[in-house]
């Protein structure tokens, strides 16, 4: 394999025994049908069944174009990606889900749009074959985030993308903790692209994404890129703090002119424990960000790598 290979397929995987003997009858033959040179790069993100006994026989199958780099722990799919991003060697990096949802036969979309000119190719889910809960979720998750940030994503949930070799170096080079990848190249990018991709059902196994899991990315998509959420927070509280004061006029009428004293008590009461969980949502938000610069001051390590399987 050459030093430098032109392609990089970088693919997190966690507890995929069921999809990996798949993936590697698809997969390799679309790449060495592409006329490149080419390198997969598999991250086993602290996987509990046998998908670290597959990726090292696919390793010793073939060694010239596969290298493994196996976590101690499950740190997740971000710090599974980001590991990869640090010791890819080629000028163009693809990222793939393992369970086969994106089929790899749509690598060569991607590679068409980077040959184009973009540095940064992402791919939207054509046909999905999600449940309705997940596809209504994530059309709302959308709207938001066009709402709230500057990033313009068709399918923020498609793993299938391609980056050229500045964008990852970025990426690296900015440390991010808790981020999304693909919304931090987005950033980075100058001549972004999108491209649709057919979505097939899930080969085998269930997702590793919980619907909590899927709540946090967002929320860290979100809060990573945009102020929005501590600014319409700032606004709301404002509003329900004129909106109190003229309450509280209100009352004062009743009470001084009217000599009506019965709507005080429960009302205040009712003023109160409203505006104590404004508070509490408040301090929960600014959590999330001071949460955010802990994480970065601190430089902690952030993942602990057991095993690097690769041909030096």
């Amino acid at each position: 394999m050459p030093t430098t290979p032109v392609l990089s397929i970088v693919i997190p995987v966690y507890n995929e025994e069921s999809n990996l003997p798949v993936l590697f009858q698809r997969l390799y033959p679309v790449l060495d049908g592409l006329g490149r040179s080419y390198e997969v790069i598999f991250t086993n993100d602290g996987s509990a069944d046998r998908s670290l006994e597959l990726l090292r026989a696919q390793f010793n199958a073939r060694p010239d174009v596969t290298r493994v780099v196996d976590f101690n722990a499950n740190y997740g799919q971000h710090m599974a990606i980001m590991a990869a991003f640090e010791r890819v060697r080629g000028e163009v990096v693809v990222t793939l889900d393992a369970d086969l949802q994106n089929p790899p036969e749509e690598i060569p979309k991607l590679l068409t749009q980077v040959e184009a000119g973009h540095d940064y190719v992402g791919g939207f889910r054509l046909n999905r074959q999600d449940s309705v809960f997940r596809t209504l979720a994530s059309k709302l998750i959308n709207v938001v985030r066009s709402r709230t940030t500057s990033i313009e994503m068709t399918d923020q949930g498609c793993m299938l993308r391609a980056y050229r070799r500045p964008i990852i170096d970025a990426i690296v080079r900015s440390g991010a903790i808790n981020t999304f990848i693909p919304a931090l190249a987005y950033s980075f990018s100058g001549n972004p692209a999108e491209v649709g991709v057919k979505h097939e059902e899930r080969h085998a196994g269930v997702s590793n994404y919980s619907f909590y899991q899927l709540i946090r990315l967002n929320f860290d998509l979100i809060t990573g890129f945009s102020l929005a959420p501590l600014q319409i927070f700032t606004m709301f509280a404002m509003a329900c703090s004129a909106g109190s004061f003229l309450l509280v006029l209100v009352l004062a009428y009743y009470r001084l002119f009217l000599n009506d004293d019965t709507k005080g008590v429960f009302t205040l009461f009712g003023i109160l424990f409203f505006l104590i969980s404004v508070t509490m949502v408040g301090i929960g938000l600014i959590g999330e960000y001071v949460g955010r610069t802990y994480q970065v001051v601190r430089a902690r390590q952030r993942y602990h790598v057991r095993e690097m399987l690769e041909t030096k």
